[in-house]
């Protein structure tokens, strides 16, 4: 049996990513800037609205970097980030010489807990005698954040709010796109993601100012003289052409990458409605607007008959099924051992009963039903 994958890139069936790369080498810009970046810049832009500006990067990651340079994060401050997460929303914390504050999650979307983040703005400001430099909410999975009690939060305390949307291309809170809710917000385009330019990411920015020293720190931060002068550390961050180019052409396909991952939530939901023990992850209310970049469920073991999601997964596996467990949360990561963390156990528990299912547009409906067939046998039923 041909093997279902977690979540593949999926190109537009015109072509349209071919016939940007092809314009890239036809009027050879292959280089980290050009006319489909600024473009890609601008459908970004067209898309997040709220005045937002956007600066197209190497990736996500890279987003997250530059924003931190923008809030002057520096050595000896503390940024308060989402246990239940990557290790991409925490590593560029420690690279600007700042100690991570981890914060649990809420067992409603996931992610960061609101009453936990106070606790932790205040546990801070005693242990260091300011508040954090930032805070770092995750929209994980696509799901967003409950990002009005998190502002909210964050605007008493004086806190800037980097809203990390790698996983939330297109989900909505409020009605407001995921990365436009904090003061930053960044974006992931790796090849696995609800668009891909290969590999990138891209920062959202409140201001033109912003945007523009955004820019200047991803080109090396080079000041602007016949001769290379610098006045601060700069970094090679900045999107190639072509890779903007598989962006340009991905736009056009966002539409249905995104109806075609609610879909999917749609199927898992009704397979598996009548099974104990088993939840799939959905919008907790009409605030909510995840794009379902990767279905997820529970499993919880008491209430299966002592069925795992590690026995799902393996089954998935023999029958050429790709499923993965959830984030393993910072806190319990070693190399973040020494950091500070408030814990409730919502994503230690979700770690050990969570498992992600193949979602987009790759995944047909006769896949879908072998996925949910699979699933349904490992419960019996």
């Amino acid at each position: 049996m041909e093997k279902i994958w977690l979540c593949l890139a999926h190109m537009s069936e015109a072509g349209e990513e071919m016939k940007w790369i092809k314009d890239a080498f036809d009027t050879n810009w292959v280089v980290p800037l050009g006319p489909n970046v600024n473009a890609f810049e601008g459908l970004l832009e067209e898309m997040v609205g709220e005045g937002r500006h956007v600066v197209a990067l190497s990736s996500g990651t890279a987003a997250i970097h530059l924003a931190l340079v923008n809030l002057g994060v520096t050595w000896g401050d503390e940024v308060i980030c989402q246990s239940m997460t990557f290790s991409a929303s925490a590593n560029p914390i420690v690279y600007q010489g700042a100690t991570p504050v981890f914060v649990d999650s809420e067992p409603l979307t996931w992610n960061m807990d609101p009453n936990l983040l106070e606790d932790a703005i205040k546990q801070s400001l005693a242990r260091k005698g300011r508040v954090p430099k930032a805070i770092i909410p995750v929209h994980l999975y696509g799901m967003p954040a409950q990002m009005d009690a998190i502002m909210s939060i964050a605007r008493r305390y004086g806190i800037a709010v980097i809203e990390d949307s790698a996983e939330a291309f297109g989900s909505r809170f409020c009605g407001k796109v995921a990365g436009t809710l904090g003061d930053f917000g960044i974006m992931s385009f790796n090849g696995n993601k609800m668009i891909t330019t290969s590999g990138g990411g891209a920062l959202v920015c409140p201001t033109l100012e912003a945007k523009q020293h955004t820019l200047f720190l991803a080109t090396q931060a080079r000041e602007p003289l016949p001769y290379y002068l610098h006045k601060e550390i700069g970094y090679n961050y900045r999107m190639s052409n072509i890779c903007a180019g598989i962006g340009r052409g991905q736009m056009t396909v966002l539409p249905q990458h995104l109806a075609w991952h609610r879909h999917m939530c749609d199927v898992y939901a009704e397979a598996l409605a009548d099974i104990d023990g088993v939840t799939v992850h959905t919008n907790p209310d009409e605030r909510f607007d995840s794009n379902y970049w990767l279905n997820t469920i529970l499993i919880d073991p008491k209430l299966t008959g002592g069925v795992t999601p590690e026995h799902v997964r393996l089954r998935l596996e023999t029958e050429g099924i790709e499923s993965r467990p959830l984030w393993k949360p910072m806190h319990t990561q070693p190399v973040f051992c020494d950091a500070p963390a408030l814990v409730n156990g919502v994503s230690e528990r979700l770690f050990s009963q969570g498992l992600c299912l193949p979602s987009g547009p790759c995944v047909t409906d006769a896949d879908a039903r072998r996925i949910t067939d699979t699933l349904r046998s490992c419960f019996n039923h």
